[in-house]
């Protein structure tokens, strides 16, 4: 094999600019979004549009929605919304500008959004429903720990993934979000101004949802002590406890515990 079989790390090309994706329950609904993504610029040269068809029942929920549009989006931004939202007033020359604007800022961004929160305080928003019009609270583009779900854009080469012991149809934008900060990356609110029809609900089964994602990242976010074929480590979400316990002493302490349990049969 020669060189010119191979390819290059930089020379991936993405075969559309954005993949816009939605879970639809009503197609009339998604046509209606549909055609003021085309009027605010999104067309057939520029963008792909993906859909989950959940007309005739859920057949996919958030999080394996959200999976499937990760994976077969071919866009360098992929959009995931809901389907009753309007671009009534950005376009997608805003977007553009917005995202060239994170990029000068913050280049390990993986997710932009409309609303969202920066800590239990601080909301960040920008958007236009039945709660109100032209809201538009702290300045952007802010920095958050969660999204929510009626727009995200995320970057294709962040290569995010979505939990796999979750499911419903909430929650998924926070679990996003958290996922992305675990592997380096930041989420931001930015200055993007929509229309959502819907003034935001929680569901029948938001607190088993809620519940989910609780139990998920008690299995992710723990005390993790750990041998490679170079070297020990503990890894914690504590900068204390990182100290503490990636200390000679400690890996000693480990080791003889391990080879005594194993003797005794116990491990």
């Amino acid at each position: 094999m020669t060189i010119s079989n191979s390819t290059e790390i930089d020379s991936i090309n993405y075969k559309k600019r954005f993949s816009i994706c939605s879970l639809v329950t009503d197609k009339s609904e998604y046509t209606q979004m549909l055609q003021s993504f085309k009027e605010a610029g999104f067309n057939e040269d520029n963008s792909e549009f993906i859909y989950a068809n959940n007309s005739d029942g859920n057949k996919y929920d958030g999080y394996k929605g959200v999976s499937r549009f990760l994976d077969m989006a071919c866009g360098k931004y992929i959009i995931i919304c809901h389907q009753d939202i309007l671009l009534k007033f950005d376009n997608i020359d805003v977007l553009n500008q917005r995202i060239e604007e994170i990029d000068k800022l913050d280049n390990s961004w993986a997710i932009l959004a409309n609303a969202g929160y920066k800590n239990f305080n601080d909301v960040a928003l920008r958007i236009s429903d039945p709660h109100g019009g032209n809201r538009n609270f702290t300045p952007f583009p802010a920095k958050v720990q969660s999204v929510d779900e009626n727009f995200i854009v995320i970057k294709k080469s962040a290569n995010l993934t979505i939990s796999n012991d979750i499911d419903g149809f909430h929650l998924y934008g926070t679990d996003l979000c958290l996922f992305a900060s675990m592997i380096g990356y930041s989420s931001y609110v930015i200055d993007f101004h929509l229309y959502h029809k819907s003034a935001g609900t929680c569901g029948t089964n938001f607190y088993e949802v809620k519940q989910k994602l609780i139990k998920s990242y008690e299995k992710k976010i723990k005390i993790k002590m750990l041998r490679t074929p170079c070297t020990m480590l503990t890894l914690t979400g504590s900068k204390i406890l990182n100290y503490l316990l990636n200390k000679k002493i400690i890996y000693s302490i480990k080791k003889r515990y391990d080879s005594f349990m194993k003797k005794t049969g116990q491990s």
